[in-house]
């Protein structure tokens, strides 16, 4: 017999709205054989939550092994019952950091689907209704990536560590815990795992982000929650000063609207610096994606402080030229769908109060938050 050749490359398939999604995640449960990861921060009662819960509880009782993990805070309405039927399937369901004071601010903000070893997905989904339409007439706008060959055996492993660490999750829990900000993870030719955990310095997600920004003329951020930390905010503002073009695409609407806000308070900086800022109109921004002249980034974390210091979050990084290509176009056609705020009459336009209420917000999510955070789960001497 002669000897097996070479793996196949693995092969990319961007993700463009909801409803492409969930189409091909529920064709993929319908023909899964072996095996079914599922790791979502959110996953909800509602159509959508069912439809997926369904064809799972199928793959289950057709003997696909089926590991389901979910945030005990993002999925806490399908705590109580929902899973029952899928659990007597013979699925099995475990929950990132059940309930508890102390240790509340730690939520697993990851996506994650893998079938069969074969094929797997990252992306800003959750198995919800808001999800599943075009993002521009219905639905929430969003991305993700399809990813099959030798790369989804990387994104299997990051799976199982995680799943690993919910059963025994106090390490996990710590905001300051060894092993929860690993360095970036080669999967493939061309792509780097980050993964992301709490801690205090910048994990691999924001050093490889500003080793790509200083590299590149042209930057184009799509990013639902936008409220980076000092050093991202330079990098940006760097970024501008040295001539290259930098784009940041922000919601112009939200599901949280203090986080709006709270963007909205570092425009008039950013602005000064040359930064374009673009607001997302037709229906609410959830996409996290960002690209470069030599990379493209895609997956769960938002350029918040919490994304990037208290959640666990998992991104792709990948610089094969056409993906890089598909994903600048993609980053275009929602920058053409949005409204570029006007450096010339920004700061007019908004009077003192809502000014101080911009403040105020940014306040609460880029200093309360992370100290309220460090102080629950503090580590007792």
């Amino acid at each position: 017999m002669p000897p097996a050749g070479p793996p196949a490359p693995s092969s990319y398939h961007w993700l463009a709205d909801g409803a492409e999604f969930f189409c091909r995640v529920l064709r993929a449960i319908h023909i899964a054989q072996k095996s079914l990861r599922i790791e979502v921060y959110i996953f909800a009662n509602d159509p959508v939550g069912c439809r997926v819960r369904d064809a799972l509880v199928a793959a289950a009782v057709r003997g696909v092994t089926v590991r389901v993990l979910l945030d005990s805070l993002g999925s806490a309405e399908t705590a109580n019952g929902f899973w029952d039927g899928f659990q007597r399937a013979g699925g099995q369901l475990r929950w990132f950091n059940p309930l508890n004071f102390r240790h509340l601010p730690i939520r697993n903000h990851r996506k994650l689907f893998i079938v069969d070893d074969r094929v797997g997905g990252v992306g800003g989904f959750n198995a919800a209704e808001e999800y599943s339409g075009d993002g521009v007439h219905r639905g929430w706008a969003d991305l993700g990536l399809s990813v099959s060959g030798p790369a989804v055996a990387g994104l299997a492993a990051e799976f199982d560590r995680m799943w690993a660490a919910s059963e025994h999750p106090e390490g996990f829990r710590s905001l300051f815990g060894r092993g929860s900000r690993p360095p970036p993870r080669p999967v493939a030719p061309g792509v780097e795992l980050l993964a992301m955990g709490p801690g205090r310095s910048p994990g691999a997600f924001q050093s490889s982000l500003k080793r790509d920004v200083a590299e590149s003329r042209e930057v184009l951020f799509a990013v639902a929650y936008f409220v980076p930390t000092w050093s991202m905010r330079q990098m940006l503002r760097d970024a501008a000063s040295r001539g290259a073009r930098v784009r940041i695409i922000v919601p112009g609407k939200s599901d949280v609207e203090i986080a709006r806000r709270a963007a909205r308070h570092l425009y008039a900086t950013l602005l000064r610096r040359g930064v374009e800022i673009y607001e997302y109109e037709p229906q609410i921004l959830h996409a996290k994606l960002y690209v470069t002249e030599v990379s493209a980034y895609v997956g769960s974390s938002n350029l918040d402080t919490r994304s990037l210091y208290i959640n666990h979050e998992l991104m792709l990084r990948l610089t094969g030229g056409p993906v890089v290509r598909r994903a600048w176009e993609l980053g275009e056609l929602l920058c053409s769908r949005s409204r570029r705020v006007d450096p010339a009459t920004w700061n007019r336009s908004r009077g003192y109060f809502e000014r101080t209420r911009d403040a105020l917000a940014h306040w609460l999510l880029a200093r309360a938050d992370p100290y309220v955070s460090r102080w629950l789960v503090r580590t007792p001497r």
